[in-house]
């Protein structure tokens, strides 16, 4: 009898410890891609969309993605129009921006930035709009490779830029 008990005693135990690992195992990643599908984009748009979040990880990295069309940082947040605009659309349209943030919207991608630090930039190309919407005085500035200042904004600010020479910024 107590053999019989210690052997449903220590099975029970095994039962327990491997749906504890179960519980415990890493969740399985959100596939965004179905979901741009979900939400009505052809198999090719999501895919398309997919590949510019991965863009935008790979050049500026410790993003995450949250959903198919926003990427978050400690300070930066960059929401993704779903289908890519043609990029003579993109220079002229004016943009909103939260109090305390720069934003700006470079091929597609509305970047909102809050954090006073550098911020490498990857593939930023053409005319941007821009919404400096930092408190008063507060100064953005763009550098070039070497850091040499070629840009910069006294808050409140807004219209557009060339962001071609773009490869640092300091939002502040």
């Amino acid at each position: 009898m107590l053999r019989k008990l210690a052997t449903v005693l220590v099975a029970a135990t095994a039962v327990l410890a491997a749906s504890a690992g179960i519980a415990h195992a890493a969740p399985a990643l959100p596939n965004f891609t179905a979901q741009a599908q979900a939400s009505g984009l052809t198999a090719a748009e999501a895919t398309n969309l997919q590949g510019r979040v991965d863009a935008v990880l790979a050049g500026i990295p410790g993003g995450t993605q949250v959903s198919p069309t926003v990427v978050e940082y400690d300070g930066l947040t960059v929401t993704f129009a779903a289908k890519q605009q043609p990029a003579g659309e993109i220079g002229t349209q004016a943009i909103s921006c939260q109090y305390l943030y720069f934003c700006i919207n470079v091929g597609g991608e509305a970047f909102a930035f809050t954090s006073c630090q550098y911020w490498d930039l990857s593939n930023w190309e053409g005319v941007s709009p821009y919404n400096n919407n930092q408190s008063s005085g507060t100064v953005f500035r763009a550098y070039d490779r070497n850091y040499n200042q070629v840009w910069s904004s006294r808050a409140p600010a807004s219209g557009s830029v060339n962001v071609t020479p773009w490869w640092h910024i300091k939002p502040c």
